[in-house]
């Protein structure tokens, strides 16, 4: 079983993490660039600092895997955790009140607990390893919605979409004449946390990095759906790479994509 501590840990970094959000929320911050759109800010930044002076008091041993200051010069160890201080940083510095901070502990490889907080909804999901997903207390469950032509979709492009643009619109056309409707919110750990809650029904993403899917994994897992490589492969949460889904309908997505890649033999998914 789960030490609790680490729970209780995950849920203060992450709501500490949402008051200094929004206490510069649509103010006028410093904003700069790790790639030609690829935003970062001074709230990352702040962000992370808070974090990483949390756990090297109250966990010394343990090792952190973020997005701003990667692993610090450390080796990832039993104890990882694996933190995106501010996720759907675009949006937040363009004043839409679409992101949030993610977190996950993973403990010799698995990852064991999981929080996502979403400060402008007031909305906490958490997740532990066999105790099930919750979204402020509430246990989430995936939807039941049984096929395509009836789904709710999301999905997000990688900073890099400028060099890959017509791969990754023609897959998004293949989605979007099968399903009811595609959503694209910049953000996918609350991509996945509203799949999970059953708010959408299906989300496929490449070029991922590990922080942008340790927590919001757990959480759709716990919520009784289904995780694999976007090829239906297993998910390996340092492949970058996923689809996600209620089950039910996960079969059919994975074929938009088969049925993608014959139309598309030189350009494989990675």
């Amino acid at each position: 079983m789960t030490d609790p501590l680490f729970l209780a840990t995950a849920v203060e970094a992450v709501l500490r993490a949402g008051d200094i959000q929004m206490a510069s929320f649509g103010a006028s911050i410093e904003v700069s660039k790790k790639g030609a759109i690829d935003l970062v800010t001074e709230v990352d930044f702040a962000v992370e600092r808070m974090f990483r002076a949390m756990i090297a008091e109250r966990f010394p041993d343990h090792t952190v895997l973020a997005e701003e200051l990667g692993s610090a010069g450390q080796r990832e160890g039993r104890f990882c955790w694996i933190f995106d201080p501010l996720d759907g940083t675009t949006n937040y510095a363009h004043g839409l009140p679409i992101f949030a901070s993610s977190l996950a502990l993973e403990i010799e490889g698995v990852v064991t607990v999981g929080a996502i907080y979403d400060p402008t909804r007031k909305e906490l999901f958490t997740a532990s390893l066999g105790g099930g997903a919750y979204l402020n207390g509430v246990p989430m469950r995936v939807s039941s919605t049984p096929s395509l032509l009836d789904a709710l979709l999301v999905t997000g492009f990688p900073y890099t979409v400028h060099q890959a643009s017509e791969e990754l619109v023609s897959l998004f056309a293949a989605f979007l004449s099968e399903a009811q409707a595609v959503r694209r919110l910049g953000s996918a750990a609350l991509d996945l946390c509203y799949v999970a809650a059953g708010r959408m029904d299906g989300f496929w993403e490449q070029h991922l990095k590990p922080w942008d899917m340790a927590a919001g994994a757990l959480m759709l897992t716990e919520a009784g759906g289904r995780i694999t490589a976007v090829d239906g492969s297993r998910f390996d949460l340092r492949k970058g790479q996923l689809m996600a889904s209620n089950g039910v309908i996960h079969d059919a997505l994975l074929d938009v994509v088969r049925r993608w890649r014959e139309r598309r033999p030189v350009q494989p998914v990675t």
